[in-house]
């Protein structure tokens, strides 16, 4: 008898991608395009400077080596800021205020936890899609988890619901001031222009994303044992219990503070910049808030915060790995040559077709760029230029930018926030690459055909600049 195969940790896994990002250094042609600096300080590729490396340079297994502690600093502000999370976090449920939200919760959803999927996938895409929340989730993650547990649900259900919503607002986003207006401006078409067909996409995309969380919980809610999460340990350590206490005035504050303090971080990410630094300070002033006026005292609350940060270890680890696979090929100067490589073939392509070549490159990209403005600064100088040859109008192509960078930020595994959502959920990457392959899959589907049909209507071309093909003729 011979015995199965073993799937690898997901550190393994990661370890390996950067593996093979390495070997690829040795492979692909290294190049560049000339870079400007754009007034906002980006760097930003032009179109057509492309130029192959006079000389090699070859990363040795040294460099590989030293990668990983350089990615881990690289990530540092999601590795921290998921600390922080987890540490502030302990703190609130240590004054049973969380125990006491799920309970308030089961009352309100517990006998139609398609409801509670709905809204979370809505209200997720909403706020990822109006103002870039990404991070921002992290709190949410335990808190949900625990919810889904209690409702017989399981963690792959409670990390479907959050990264549906997150992935669905970026990929049909109307306003997300890092991507869409980054990629409007630099396509140079009026940045909000095609509000409409964005905001008419909306809700068919979210109702995708809720059908397929939605019937996964419903197989798991008939069968606990064809859960993907059968058999691991669950991130609560048991916590998870049967009776919950009433949510009392003291946690009716905590709840309060806490609310307050999501204001004050949308206030700040909206109006002042904010991003992870600044989010990590407003959860530290909770988890003081928190442990004051649940009386936990001094001493218990730094015990509390060190022991939840201490069961992110992992999550951080990952989530630093994670970085170095796109880190790995930046050194190794193949990002450019990738990119230009793949943007070659659009040209051989009817103007429906390449739509969704565009879509297609975007999202593999993505793995390589998982920033979605840095996706912007490098692709969509290259983009612009190819549509216009070939008769895609610009809006489409940011349209094919934004279905590319969001689908696939649910599932590469070089997006620091996936990996700090699933690290603290406690599910298994390659678990959670099959439940949500299939979901991309449904996703990519629906935004060709919104391609294909944005080409054939003519979406975009009252804002298509008027462009005149460039004649070169020989004077000699």
């Amino acid at each position: 008898m011979t015995q199965g195969f073993r799937v690898p940790h997901t550190l393994i896994l990661l370890l390996a991608m950067m593996l093979v990002a390495y070997i690829a250094t040795w492979i692909v042609p290294q190049g560049f395009f000339d870079l400007v600096t754009t007034e906002q300080g980006r760097q930003m590729v032009v179109a057509g400077t492309y130029q192959v490396s006079e000389s090699r340079s070859y990363l040795t297994p040294w460099d590989f080596l030293t990668t990983i502690p350089r990615a881990l600093a690289a990530a540092q502000d999601v590795i921290f800021f998921v600390f922080t999370v987890g540490g502030v976090l302990a703190i609130a449920r240590a004054t049973g205020t969380i125990d006491a939200l799920i309970g308030r919760l089961l009352e309100r959803f517990g006998d139609a936890p398609q409801k509670l999927i709905f809204v979370v996938v809505f209200a997720f895409a909403l706020a990822s899609g109006a103002i870039g929340t990404a991070g921002e989730y992290i709190p949410f993650v335990l808190i949900l988890v625990g919810l889904c547990k209690a409702m017989r649900l399981d963690a792959m259900t409670a990390v479907g619901m959050i990264v549906a919503g997150y992935g669905i607002g970026y990929g049909v986003s109307a306003f997300n001031p890092f991507t869409v207006l980054i990629a409007q401006q630099i396509a140079e078409i009026p940045v909000y222009s095609g509000l409409e067909l964005r905001l008419a996409i909306f809700i068919p995309f979210v109702l995708i994303g809720f059908h397929h969380v939605w019937s996964y919980g419903k197989k798991v809610l008939a069968d606990p044992d064809s859960s993907m999460m059968a058999g691991l340990p669950c991130p609560l350590h048991g916590a998870e219990q049967g009776q919950y206490p009433k949510l009392n005035r003291r946690h009716q504050l905590i709840l309060l503070g806490f609310v307050l303090a999501l204001v004050t971080a949308v206030w700040g990410i909206a109006t002042k910049g904010w991003y992870l630094y600044e989010l990590g300070a407003v959860f530290i002033a909770w988890g003081m808030f928190t442990a004051i006026v649940g009386k936990l005292g001094a001493d218990r609350a730094a015990n509390e915060f060190i022991e939840g940060v201490k069961d992110l270890a992992t999550t951080a680890m990952l989530i630093g790995v994670a970085r170095g696979i796109a880190l790995v090929m930046e050194d190794g100067q193949i990002l450019h040559s990738l990119v230009h490589g793949l943007s070659l073939p659009l040209s051989y392509l009817g103007a429906e077709l390449a739509a969704v070549g565009m879509l297609i490159i975007q999202t593999l990209l993505n793995l390589f760029i998982p920033s979605g403005s840095g996706q912007a600064y490098v692709t969509m100088p290259l983009m612009v230029p190819v549509g216009d040859i070939i008769g895609v109008p610009r809006q489409v192509a940011v349209l094919a930018y934004q279905f590319g960078d969001g689908f696939s930020n649910m599932i590469i595994p070089t997006n620091a926030v996936l990996m700090g959502i699933i690290g603290m959920a406690g599910v298994p990457y390659h678990l959670w690459f099959r439940f949500c392959i299939v979901l991309l899959g449904k996703l990519m589907l629906a935004a060709a055909v919104v391609l294909v049909l944005a080409v054939t209507f003519g979406y975009g071309d009252d804002v298509q600049p008027q462009v005149n093909t460039l004649v070169i003729t020989d004077t000699n």
